[in-house]
């Protein structure tokens, strides 16, 4: 398969992941958290489907497309692993949804991030909250949940938080 299949088959999952998970936190409150802006159409497409949550943002640097940079008191600039640790004052609710979407090239790399990410994440979500995530964590008592039909295991990970 060419990287553009990939990637678009990769794009399509994330879509279809986000979309069910939107529904399966409808009656759920709490904002939510995008790890990794990137070019933003991820955040966009979150600010699409869930109008009404807080979307906070974590990322090194902004080099988003215009349109998709969150308001300055919804972006969270610097290394993620401190940012996402020392929010509390900025971010007092637990999040409903954490999508994350960080990652090297290295599946070492990713390993280590998948380490440090994991406890940071958990402490940040709300229980009954869904994380998404292109990186296998390690969630204790969370519930793996399944992915929509036709996306390849291992392409993203959907937990639950008891």
């Amino acid at each position: 398969m060419s990287r553009l299949d990939s990637f678009i088959r990769r794009m399509q999952a994330q879509r279809e992941i986000l979309n069910q998970t939107a529904a399966a936190i409808a009656d759920l409150p709490g904002p939510v958290l995008e790890i990794g802006l990137g070019n933003g159409r991820t955040y966009d497409h979150l600010r699409e489907i869930l109008p009404t949550r807080e979307i906070f943002v974590f990322d090194r640097a902004v080099n988003a497309h215009p349109s998709c940079i969150p308001e300055d008191k919804y972006l969270l600039l610097g290394e993620v692993e401190e940012t996402l640790g020392n929010c509390d004052d900025r971010i007092p609710e637990l999040a409903t949804l954490v999508h994350s979407d960080i990652g090297l090239g290295d599946p070492e790399g990713n390993i280590e991030i998948g380490r440090w990410l994991s406890p940071l994440i958990d402490k940040r979500t709300a229980s009954g909250g869904i994380v998404v995530c292109n990186l296998e964590l390690t969630l204790s008592g969370y519930k793996d949940l399944p992915l929509p039909e036709g996306i390849r295991p291992g392409r993203y990970f959907v937990y639950q938080k008891p």
